[in-house]
């Protein structure tokens, strides 16, 4: 598990002026190609830096199925025998670090101790084996997005991003965490903001 993910597990109720469990939306003069047109759910926010993982862009050739054979979850064509849901599971490009590890973003009712981080609004975030191997078996949660990767910034970069105007901020909802539409959630994201993006100038703030 990511360090800040530990320290935000450890502390998180206690601090305020954060944004986990808010999405973040790159506006569209975003310099870096990684994070063009993204849009990313905070897992974790505080002094020591920030996690993310990005919700809207498929990872290619790819299903939750193969993943699982990948990992030795499940047998090679033992496929056919998954439950419905867990052949529907999305895969994610979760963002540029640990880009070979899987990190679940889940609904509430399915949790690990010692294991699942509670971030916000009955939304929660696993990253051990067992929660494919429950998914596998039927036994998981009811919503779930697996994500390869995730997005991570160094203490005070993602405020100095949000300041430069790099990104808007605003609360999350399970649709834009696990909706199907993944290629419609940035101009989702951008209108639950109020902002239309044909109106939008990607040097919106800047003197």
């Amino acid at each position: 598990m990511p360090q800040i993910l530990r320290q935000s597990k450890l502390g998180r109720n206690a601090r305020s002026g954060y944004l986990d469990g808010q999405v973040l939306v790159a506006m569209p003069g975003m310099s870096d190609d990684r994070f063009a047109r993204t849009v990313i759910y905070v897992c974790a926010h505080s002094s020591e830096g920030a996690m993310g993982i990005v919700v809207n862009k498929p990872a290619p050739h790819i299903s939750f199925p193969d993943l699982l054979v990948q990992l030795g979850v499940i047998a090679e064509g033992d496929e056919i025998r998954l439950p419905d849901a867990a052949g529907g599971i999305p895969v994610l490009r979760g963002g540029p670090v640990e880009s070979g590890r899987g990190f679940v973003l889940h609904s509430a009712d399915f949790m690990i101790e010692d294991s699942t981080l509670s971030i916000d609004d009955g939304i929660c975030l696993t990253a051990t084996l067992d929660i494919l191997k429950a998914i596998a078996k039927g036994g998981g949660p009811k919503n779930a997005v697996l994500a390869l990767g995730y997005a991570g910034w160094a203490p005070g970069q993602l405020e100095t991003e949000i300041q430069a105007n790099g990104w808007l901020n605003c609360p999350a909802d399970r649709d834009l965490v696990f909706g199907d539409s993944v290629d419609t959630k940035y101009d989702r994201a951008l209108a639950k903001i109020g902002i239309d993006l044909g109106k939008l100038s990607p040097e919106a703030g800047h003197a």
